[in-house]
């Protein structure tokens, strides 16, 4: 399966071994399983010999998603979660103790900001900020003997910096740490962080692997021994497990994950070009355009695309971008990324409303800005609705 082709494994991988006599995966809609004797049980339970125990750390439906993520990112194993954030939670919680911290660049989700920022302090541990995390020396210089893992998004969501994964991933090898790499926005279709130099890869399956907005999920990837010591331990006592239907709809927008991608790049780049150019708007954000500071970063390590996640800074400020979110027709305004319609937000009163002025700053997020997430429409139904909405804005 290995020397396989990416949209073969994302429509293959792991079925034969699952249910070969079946077309399309089974909802395992259970949350207990069947042992045939006292010993069966004891060696299921300890991880000695493979099966199912119970719906909160394994169940068939979910392992198959989990079998066919680590074969798109490279790994040995996955384990789902309930969510991204879930995912990230369960990760953190399972390498770091009191006293510890993890080094992470700043320019990260909201919600991992706030895992960070506030969870950490909870469990009597911490976050280095890398404020400059273009800069490897200042990663360098936020690690220290108590630091457990380095923690980096790219492209980041709404900043949408691009790491340096291989620069990073030598620097987590020099200080032994591991390198976990939130892929959310590119997915394995666009990058794949472990052929980079990566250890481990997180995702909100939520967004660009389902695809329609229809399931909550999250997911680790990672070496057998790093999951299996979360689905041994972690995951049994916290318990955000992914539901069987969840997985199951994940595993249906794998099959179309890299057709997608495709479009919504191809739109993104062209939605980016329109605004670049247009009178109402004082910036726009996306690595794919020659101007972005990102782009030299995006063209290397991003050859397929850079996603669909694009910022723009519209003329009026805040006013102003109330009045274009009220206008849209065809663009719908809600708090998600990575579906197949084209989203748009207001990250400073939405999203990121939970952080301070200076800390929205810190992630790329200022009054003006205006967030898209560009879908598979056709595009000239996107740019003339954004179009028009400007428009308005514009009086």
């Amino acid at each position: 399966m290995s020397k396989q082709g990416f949209n073969t494994k994302a429509i293959h991988a792991g079925h034969s071994d699952f249910h070969p006599d079946s077309m399309s995966a089974p909802i395992y809609q259970s949350v207990a399983y069947p042992f045939l004797d006292a010993k069966e049980a004891a060696a299921i339970s300890s991880g000695k010999k493979p099966g199912f125990t119970y719906g909160r750390w394994d169940n068939p439906t979910v392992n198959l998603f989990e079998t066919r993520m680590a074969a798109l990112e490279n790994t040995d194993a996955a384990i789902a979660a309930a969510s991204g954030m879930s995912a990230i939670f369960l990760l953190t919680h399972h390498l770091i103790g009191p006293g510890e911290n993890v080094v992470s660049s700043n320019r990260v989700y909201g919600g991992t900001f706030g895992l960070f920022n506030v969870g950490l302090p909870k469990m009597g541990a911490s976050v280095n900020w890398v404020t400059k995390p273009e800069s490897i020396a200042a990663w360098e210089k936020a690690i220290d003997s108590k630091t457990k893992f380095l923690f980096v998004e790219t492209p980041s969501n709404p900043a949408l910096f691009i790491a340096d994964i291989p620069a990073l991933a030598a620097l987590a090898k020099k200080k032994k740490l591991p390198l976990v790499v939130d892929n959310t926005i590119c997915t394995p279709a666009l990058q794949q962080p472990v052929l980079l130099g990566a250890d481990i890869v997180v995702h909100s399956t939520t967004k660009y692997i389902c695809g329609n907005a229809t399931s909550l999920g999250g997911i680790i990837c990672g070496s057998k021994k790093l999951i299996d010591g979360i689905r041994q331990n972690d995951i049994r006592y916290l318990g955000p497990a992914m539901a069987p239907m969840n997985a199951w709809l994940s595993l249906n927008g794998l099959e179309t994950l890299a057709l997608r991608m495709e479009r919504h790049c191809e739109n993104a780049m062209a939605v980016a070009k329109f605004l670049e150019k247009h009178p109402k708007v004082n910036f726009v954000n996306y690595p794919g355009l020659t101007s972005s500071p990102e782009y030299a970063r995006a063209k290397k390590y991003l050859p397929k695309g850079a996603g669909a996640i694009l910022g723009f800074g519209i003329k009026g400020g805040l006013e102003a971008g109330k009045k274009f979110i009220d206008s849209l027709e065809l663009i719908s305004h809600l708090a998600n990324v990575g579906d197949a319609k084209t989203l748009a937000i207001h990250p400073a009163t939405t999203t990121h409303q939970q952080l301070s002025p200076e800390e929205q700053l810190a992630t790329g997020v200022t009054p003006d800005f205006i967030r898209l997430s560009i879908g598979i429409e056709h595009v000239d139904d996107i740019i003339a609705d954004i179009k028009q909405a400007l428009a308005k804005a514009a009086k």
